[in-house]
């Protein structure tokens, strides 16, 4: 009854704390077979080669605004994406000599906003694609947690959802603009 009344901001990220170390110290540690999941500040194109990277598309891949125009930018290749003709819920992906590029398409125009559930079916989909081609380790933004307004604890959690029983590192990138001149 005491917590129902009391919901202050703080009581909310306490609970939030523990929640989170009850996952690491249960579904993490239960995995047992190398899932690791890590967050460092800095720019996720600085990542090693060694590392694939993905973020969250629409369906129409436009990337027009946020990470998404640095991806269009740097690996390009819109056609060979669209020749994939992957919908919500699937992922598209690039190679980009010994690592991978995914897509996650999360929604159906750009335009739109994922839900919880087509973040998770593109996950699984990029899980597949891993599995089949060894990949280990992987470097993300907060996926679906910039313009797309998802919520990063739930975000974290399908995670480790899909990704808990794979031998996999995630590294996720917060990026830490440059300082003002």
């Amino acid at each position: 009854m005491f917590l129902a009344r009391r919901t202050s901001p703080q009581l909310t990220t306490q609970l939030l704390q523990l929640r989170q170390a009850f996952r690491r110290a249960f579904v993490v540690g239960m995995a047992g077979q190398g899932y690791q999941i890590s967050e460092i500040d800095g720019d996720l194109f600085s990542a090693p080669k060694t590392h694939s990277l993905a973020h969250c598309v629409g369906a129409d891949l436009a990337m027009g605004a946020g990470i998404a125009v640095k991806f269009k930018e740097v690996y390009g290749k819109v056609d060979e994406l669209r020749a994939q003709k992957a919908a919500s819920g699937d992922v598209a992906v690039l190679k980009d000599n010994e690592r991978y590029i995914y897509y996650l398409v999360t929604k159906p125009q750009s335009w739109g906003k994922p839900t919880y559930e087509s973040l998770q079916s593109s996950l699984e989909q990029m899980r597949e694609h891993m599995r089949k081609n060894n990949v280990k380790q992987l470097a993300i933004p907060r996926i679906g947690c910039g313009i797309d307004g998802l919520e990063w604890e739930k975000v974290s959690g399908v995670l480790e959802y899909v990704f808990g029983q794979e031998p996999l590192e995630i590294v996720v990138y917060n990026f830490v603009p440059p300082p003002s001149q």
